[in-house]
């Protein structure tokens, strides 16, 4: 079944669907990972006797995809979770990995004006579904914010910050999708949900 929204409708039940997004990820850290939540303020610390291992733990677990940026940038995808809401959410870290602070560049915002207005994020990134030959953009709200991490400025050496991307959902059909980031390498990320 197909549903049609008008540009600022779908962007309203995208702005409620984030917010609703970000209180569930702040408080878990990102999470995304299994659906319920089981997980622990401690869950990094030590893990539940689980069969399947949770993407929610970025740093312990392999990510789905590293995508390296400039002057030792990595960006880190811990999971793409796809929601009833036909939204896809990518989570990860983004992370300096070099000896001296990095300013994130103001690539990664895209070159949008609607975007770039609402300051330095992740609003360029990208998914393409190769098979379906189609290229998905960062979700924007009412107000043409885009749905991801913003207030990006520096990293120092060693720091690590909590990133997240939300995307129209591709066909049921597609389970891989490249991510693409300006100033990064691409990745092929697994959709999960």
């Amino acid at each position: 079944m197909s549903i049609r929204f008008t540009a600022k409708a779908g962007r309203g039940m995208v702005a409620l669907t984030v917010a609703a997004g970000l209180a569930l990820g702040v408080a878990g850290c990102g999470s995304g990972g299994g659906g319920d939540d089981k997980s622990s303020p401690s869950a990094s610390a030590s893990k539940d006797s689980e069969s399947k291992p949770s993407a929610q733990e970025g740093q312990a677990e392999t990510p789905l995809a590293e995508l390296k940026g400039t002057d030792g940038l990595l960006l880190q995808i811990a999971s793409a979770q796809k929601d009833a809401g036909g939204f896809v959410t990518v989570s990860g870290s983004l992370k300096n990995d070099g000896a001296e602070s990095v300013a994130i560049p103001a690539q990664t915002s895209g070159d949008e004006t609607e975007v770039i207005k609402h300051g330095q994020s992740l609003g360029g990134a990208t998914l393409v579904d190769p098979k379906g030959k189609k290229r998905y953009y960062v979700l924007r709200d009412t107000d043409g914010r885009p749905l991801t991490t913003t207030g990006l400025t520096t990293l120092e050496a060693g720091q690590t910050l909590p990133v997240f991307m939300q995307f129209p959902a591709p066909p049921a059909s597609t389970a891989e999708v490249d991510l693409q980031v300006p100033t990064f390498s691409s990745g092929t990320i697994k959709i999960s949900g």
